[in-house]
């Protein structure tokens, strides 16, 4: 069957379903969002003479959903004007509308009797053949086919989204005993295509698998940190980033997911799992019912774990928990042998080495908290998954870990970890034992570039299904090595492409980038298709390295500083201008040099989840690797084909000069920072893969562009209005004075200097009025601070 998804209706509009119909929204799909009729009018319709008959009341409960989700921050939403995309309804007035669905989403409150009615009228209007899934988080997914037709049992089957729907990729797939395998395997690859997520295949258990293993996790962490007499900071600071967790860590998390969703899945998990041999870790410490009694649930209760509150000074302040006392105090400040002895190492792997072995508090919480998880998965499979890779999967999809508990365990040594597991009593299934004495030292290998993992009832190894269609670099073979240096890796990814990857400190530009950039290019040039600029950490680019402008700066070094950004111009134009395509492809943090480096590709091929901006102003600067120069370019390329001229300008400076950061790929294109015609990559793992292609397409028909020499700019009356609005913003002190100076540079680059009338200029022209101003700049103390404040605090000053 050719299956297409047009139009999609999403059944409840509470947090995850208004959430579920923004994340269809953004990948370009029409959105029927339906939840039911209020029983009574508000003060405010009965004072505007409105009756429960009238529309605007009989949908004011999906629209307030609708809304308020919309307002949330994050947003569900790529752009808001995807907001269009979504019509609002009501079951009673609306259900027929569904008729023209090709999928049917159930989203409304966990409980099976009113599940169950909503189904009962979905039967009734849904076009035979067309897709119905449940978003339920624990409720048995066969429980719902009572009374359901062949034709409703064969296209349903549970699709778990979790929440944010835009930001996590998980998506649960469990399927009934009645589900066509077809709509199985569509849903699979509708859910990595194009809603960009990792479908994980689940069985029909409390929880399936990423709710069931994560819940665990998280009181595993607390039964170690009460066995070990930790605190809330000391734990939270222990499984946050150090670990490759979220920064929310463990009381954090809780915090802003609600305690009582926590103690309401414990709950149900301790009644469901009789024969779990961990069933009592699920039996929540008094003290959290004690929380839950005093309504301190979290973010939204105003108090959890932590409680945001003011000192005497009216300073914000964040108070954690004392949980033996139940007493607010300061945050503590955490420190143990074992982190400290960690800060160097970058290396996740190369990290949990180094914790599992500490010999403090830290090495025994991790060895406790680890072990005991090991030990939970090895028994959970067959129960929830017959495949060891779907718990990694849904575990790091759906919870944020960098690695998942079968690769942490690999990264520690399978079988030197067996006999210290042992000694504390955590002892793992037989599976495990049986695997070392096949010769099988791992739960994974890569081979011939693609990820294998241990296969249980065949004591093989098998690939990944799935998994071999992307580009993961780490899985390379050395083989694919053409060149490398201390900051860079240039890989050929066959068909005649090269990818060079950044493995510097949050992949900032200095020296070893650079140099690798030019080398890649050469490379390119003298024998290959073209290039891919892409990598794989947690984000694109933070930018230019502070810490080298800051020393020459201090040390009055400005010739370095000239020849630093001389250098950055020179090679940012050579990827524009390069005999082959170059294809940028930026993810998440992609600031200042990231950003310019991006503004110079012949295509962009970014994930939706880019925040990209020049936020040069930040750190008392203007962009000075090209990037006030081509929004000045792109500008008076725009007005070639008839925008306003002026405004047109005013927007490029203000994005410059307010920093302004586009918390999308689809933002950005707004913003002129991206092409507006060039792809998104809505799943992250697919977007090298995506970037080689454009490659090889723009490689048919390449031809080297010729740097422009006639771009407009508008001379001394640009300036002057530009001079005065600056002027007017440092009056009104919504500016300072050190930032009306920035202000006045961008202008001065982007009006092309001290020119008499509107003129043609040049691309070189605008370079150098750029490196001057940012020269200029450099020298100046306030900038000096504003840098000094980034490096220590990662925080702007305002100064």
């Amino acid at each position: 069957m050719n299956r297409k998804i047009q139009k999609v209706a999403i059944l409840g509009s509470g947090v995850m379903g208004s959430r579920i119909a923004c994340h269809f929204a953004n990948i370009g799909k029409e959105v029927l969002l339906l939840d039911i009729v209020p029983k009574e009018l508000t003060e405010k319709e009965k004072a505007g003479g409105l009756s429960l008959e009238s529309r605007q009341v009989r949908n004011r409960l999906v629209s307030e959903a609708l809304k308020f989700s919309l307002k949330a921050n994050p947003s569900p939403i790529y752009d808001q004007a995807f907001a269009d995309r979504i019509t609002v309804g009501n079951f009673e007035d609306d259900m027929h509308r569904i008729a023209d669905c090709d999928w049917t989403v159930e989203a409304v409150v966990e409980n099976l009797e009113i599940k169950q009615r909503v189904f009962e009228q979905v039967e009734k209007h849904r076009k035979p053949g067309t897709l119905v899934s449940s978003n339920t988080s624990g409720i048995p997914i066969n429980w719902m086919l009572k009374g359901r037709s062949e034709d409703f049992q064969r296209h349903f089957l549970g699709t778990h989204f979790f929440n944010p729907p835009r930001y996590l990729k998980l998506l649960e797939l469990i399927p009934t005993e009645k589900t066509d395998p077809e709509v199985l395997r569509f849903v699979s690859r509708f859910g990595d295509l194009h809603l960009g997520k990792t479908p994980v295949l689940c069985k029909d258990t409390p929880a399936f698998i990423a709710n069931r293993v994560g819940i665990y996790a998280i009181l595993k962490v607390v039964d170690s940190m009460r066995k070990l007499e930790l605190s809330i900071d000391q734990v939270d600071k222990l499984t946050g980033p150090v670990i490759g967790r979220p920064k929310s860590a463990t009381f954090r998390t809780s915090d802003v997911v609600g305690l009582d969703t926590l103690v309401k899945v414990a709950n149900n998990l301790h009644q469901a799992l009789e024969n779990d041999e961990e069933r009592e870790i699920f039996q929540l410490p008094r003290v959290i019912g004690t929380m839950v009694e005093n309504q301190w649930l979290g973010d939204k209760t105003k108090q959890g774990f932590y409680k945001k509150t003011k000192d005497e000074q009216g300073n914000r302040q964040i108070l954690t928990l004392d949980l033996k006392t139940l007493e607010y105090r300061p945050k503590e400040k955490v420190s143990f042998p074992t982190l400290e002895m960690t800060k160097p190492v970058d290396r996740l792997k190369e990290r949990f080495r180094m914790l599992v072995t500490g010999m403090d508090k830290a090495g025994e919480f991790y060895r406790d908290s680890f072990f005991g998880l090991f030990r939970y998965v090895t028994n959970r499979i067959p129960e929830i998954s017959n495949e060891l890779y779907r718990i990694d999967d849904a575990l790091c999809a759906g919870f944020g870990w960098e690695l998942g508990p079968f690769e942490t365990w690999d990264s520690l040594g399978v079988e030197k970890m067996l006999p210290k597991m042992e000694e504390l009593g955590y002892k793992p299934a037989q599976w495990v034992y049986e695997m070392i004495e096949a010769g099988c030292g791992s739960f994974y290998k890569v081979e011939d570039g693609k990820k294998k993992y241990y296969d249980i009832s065949s004591k093989s190894y098998k690939t990944i299904p799935g998994k071999d269609a992307f580009i993961v670099l780490d899985n390379l073979s050395k083989e694919s090595v053409v060149w490398k240096n201390a900051g860079t890796t240039l890989h050929d990814i066959g068909d005649g492409v090269l990818n060079l990857e950044f493995h510097t400190k949050m992949n900032t530009i200095g020296g070893e980038v650079i140099e690798g950039l030019n080398k890649a290019i050469d490379i390119a040039e003298e024998k290959y298709k073209g290039l891919v600029i892409a990598n794989e950490g947690a984000n694109f680019s933070a930018g230019a390295n502070l810490a080298l402008i800051f020393m020459h700066a201090v040390e009055q070094e400005f010739d370095e500083i000239d020849m630093m950004v001389r250098i950055f111009q020179q090679s940012t134009m050579r990827a524009r201008y390069s005999s082959v395509p170059v294809v940028v492809a930026p993810h998440g943090l992609t600031l200042g040099g990231g950003c310019e480096l991006t503004l110079h590709a012949d295509a962009v091929q970014a994930t939706a989840e880019t925040y990209i901006g020049l936020v040069e102003t930040g750190v008392g600067l203007l962009p000075g690797g090209g990037g006030t120069k081509e929004m000045t370019l792109r500008v008076s390329n725009q007005i070639e084909k008839g925008d306003v001229e002026f405004n047109r300008l005013q927007e490029a400076f203000m994005n410059i000069a307010m920093a302004k950061v586009a918390t999308s790929a689809y933002e950005a294109k707004k913003q002129g920072l991206i092409p507006k015609h060039d792809a998104v990559s809505v799943n992250k793992s697919r977007q090298i893969l995506d970037a080689k292609a454009k490659v090889l397409s723009l490689a048919q028909n390449y031809t080297q562009p010729l740097q422009q020499k006639n771009i407009k700019v508008e001379g001394r009356s640009g300036m002057a209005n530009f001079l005065a609005g600056i002027h007017g913003m440092q009056m009104g002190n919504y500016i300072s004075e050190h930032d009306a100076k920035i202000g006045a540079k961008i202008a001065h680059v982007m009006c092309g200097g001290d020119l008499t009338s509107p003129s043609r200029v040049s691309e070189q022209y605008l370079l150098d009025l750029e490196r001057e101003a940012f020269l200029s700049l450099s020298g100046e103390p306030k900038t000096l601070e504003r840098i000094q404040s980034i490096l220590q605090t990662g925080k702007p000053l305002r100064n």
